[in-house]
């Protein structure tokens, strides 16, 4: 547009001749789409087939790439290495010439502005990040299924799925759709890749919810099932993801604003499956080997988790993350908040349902405390620093062993009890985590301004109307690694925070294998306990405790059994080629737990009862 502005300053043009290059430009523009074509002839095996087709091309060279990583991952996973056959023709079908710069690239010259490119795709996960394909379903993740053209984000897209014959699949995605049940298009490249699509035979139910609190305007909610049990369990699964979905909605007044209407879960609950939740802007991926049978409660939490994401991560969004790099890992300072207090409120949402009880979720706070207590990496790094080795840890691939036993704590387990410090704290001055993530609605998800850690803080300044408060709090427990005192907060709410097991000695063991070979450290001993105390580490083969052998787990808890903490006992194992004999001094047993009041024989009081009422109860 610059060029063409300096041109008629230079050379004005008579007028019917400047409107006939408008019209051009304007044809060109409207002509520059990107279309997709699938097939699966081969679906036994894995593969589908991908025609690409690029129309309105400016002259000079194309370069067309596979994602190396996919919205709402933070690592790389390098698609690339799943495709194959790549060819391309011009308008008129003449074969281009490409060449292959790097893994994840094809660049083409000498077309007529139109290019098809066509390649076979191998795919056999199926979860949030990779796809699948299979006689069953075509399980797909876009930046794991679609080439793109780097230079063409903006183009508009359609795609065409052709199914296998008889195969009773249907479409289910947030995609844009058309008079075409297999035919939908998307805005944008960044809309499509964040636009999962799954073609099954899959079970539906839907529901529809007000827009904002008392409207009579209302917004789809779909839940798409593929899975091998009853259509009962259906029904009672889908009723307990209606609930999630209303108090969800109610932490923030309402539902942000769906395009096109509709919101999605696209769920794929089979055996073949591997266990994921992947939130997109209009839509989820819910997958696992699990079944509604014998995990429904389990699967839920997923859907709590994503749902939350709808406003906490694809509209509250992270400057680090905006826009998403489909060719490098995304690194954010900022998950202890976008990852933990989403984590936060997944089961305290199910809570809020009614779907566990006071008892229940006691039980998931006392596991993430213990966690976060015992936990040695929180000595090392900043929730911050720990936010920012997401591209290392978000099911990224590694060869060479790690040290995150001692080195790292999940940001979503550390960053949700973050956020049970925050939602404690303010509920003691009349206001609450709910009020804090509704100011952040109203001032970064609805405005589309990207938030940074700075901005959090001065949202928690503006909300409390403390600057001092929201200072002292990102000090001590965002940019370090101090802990509240948990007992007095939960207390509050008539909840004990205690050892669960007092005076019970431990050696700390990690996992062990135990083998007729021998009994092995199977991961590395955690800093403080007293095997990392006493030298062993991962590999290591331990011969004997006390002149006895080791050969199964019941025989070390009856030995800690009969140690009190300060005791000790003797310990001879083979590190590397060497044998080692070394004193074990058994140390009380670290690990706490969460029971409400009444479950520990104490009374709750009236403020206790009012305060929990307020904080778990439905909404």
């Amino acid at each position: 547009m610059i060029n063409r502005l300096l041109v008629r300053r230079m050379f004005p043009l008579p007028w019917c001749l400047l409107l006939f290059c408008n019209l051009v430009l304007f044809c060109n523009i409207a002509f520059a789409q990107v279309s997709y074509h699938v097939t699966f002839p081969n679906v036994v095996h894995h593969e589908a087939e991908i025609s690409m087709t690029l129309d309105g091309v400016p002259d000079g060279p194309v370069a067309v790439r596979m994602s190396r990583t996919s919205p709402g991952r933070y690592s790389l996973h390098e698609f690339a290495k799943n495709v194959y056959n790549v060819r391309a023709v011009d308008g008129k079908g003449n074969a281009l010439d490409i060449s292959r710069p790097n893994p994840h690239q094809w660049d083409i010259v000498g077309h007529d502005g139109t290019i098809t490119v066509t390649y076979t795709l191998y795919a056999d996960r199926a979860d949030g990040t990779y796809s699948q394909i299979d006689a069953s379903h075509a399980h797909m993740n876009m930046p794991a299924t679609f080439m793109f053209a780097r230079d063409f984000h903006n183009w508009p897209i359609t795609v065409r799925f052709d199914p296998p014959a008889a195969s009773g699949w249907k479409a289910a995605t947030q995609l844009y759709p058309t008079e075409d049940p297999m035919t939908f298009t998307a805005p944008d490249l960044h809309y499509f890749m964040d636009s999962p699509t799954s073609l099954s035979d899959y079970d539906m139910r839907s529901w529809t919810i007000p827009q904002e609190p008392g409207s009579k305007e209302t917004y789809q909610i779909r839940l798409a099932i593929h899975h091998l049990g009853t259509q009962k369990e259906v029904d009672e699964y889908a009723d307990m993801v209606r609930r999630v979905v209303e108090q969800q909605n109610a932490v923030f007044d309402g539902p942000p604003a769906f395009d096109n209407g509709v919101y999605t879960f696209i769920a794929a609950y089979l055996p073949w499956a591997s266990g994921d939740g992947m939130e997109h802007r209009n839509s989820t991926i819910l997958t696992s080997s699990s079944s509604l049978a014998s995990n429904a409660l389990g699967l839920l939490g997923t859907v709590s988790h994503e749902y939350f994401h709808t406003w906490n991560v694809e509209r509250i969004r992270p400057a680090a993350l905006e826009p998403f790099d489909f060719e490098a890992a995304n690194m954010s300072p900022d998950l202890w908040f976008a990852e933990g207090f989403t984590s936060y409120y997944t089961p305290l949402i199910i809570r809020r349902a009614e779907i566990t009880d006071d008892a229940a979720y006691a039980r998931a706070l006392g596991r993430s405390l213990n966690t976060v207590f015992n936990s040695p990496g929180r000595h090392i790094f900043s929730p911050i620093e720990m936010s920012m080795l997401a591209p290392f840890v978000d099911r990224a691939s590694a060869y060479d062993p790690r040290n995150f036993s001692n080195t790292f704590i999940s940001y979503y387990t550390w960053g949700a009890m973050i956020g049970l410090n925050l939602d404690l704290t303010l509920r003691q001055h009349d206001k609450s985590l709910d009020g804090f993530m509704k100011y952040l609605w109203e001032k970064h998800g609805k405005t589309f301004i990207p938030y940074a850690v700075a901005g959090l803080e001065q949202a928690l300044a503006e909300y409390t109307n403390d600057a001092q408060f929201a200072r002292d709090f990102f000090a001590s427990y965002v940019r370090d690694s101090k802990l509240p005192d948990y007992a007095d907060l939960l207390a509050q709410a008539g909840y004990m925070l205690r050892k669960q097991h007092p005076g019970k000695a431990t050696f700390g063991f990690p996992t062990l294998a135990y083998t007729t070979d021998g009994t092995t450290v199977s991961d590395n001993t955690r800093k403080g306990t007293p095997v990392y105390e006493a030298g062993l580490d991962r590999g290591d083969t331990i011969i004997s405790i006390n002149g006895q052998p080791l050969t199964n787990a019941n025989q070390l808890q009856a030995l800690e059994s009969e140690l009190k903490p300060g005791e000790s006992a003797e310990i001879t194992y083979q590190q590397r080629g060497k044998t080692h004999t070394k004193t074990l001094t058994a140390v009380e047993n670290p690990q706490v737990e969460v029971v409400p009041f009444e479950d520990a024989g104490k009374t709750l009081t009236d403020a206790q009862r009012t305060f929990r009422a307020s904080w778990l109860g439905k909404k």
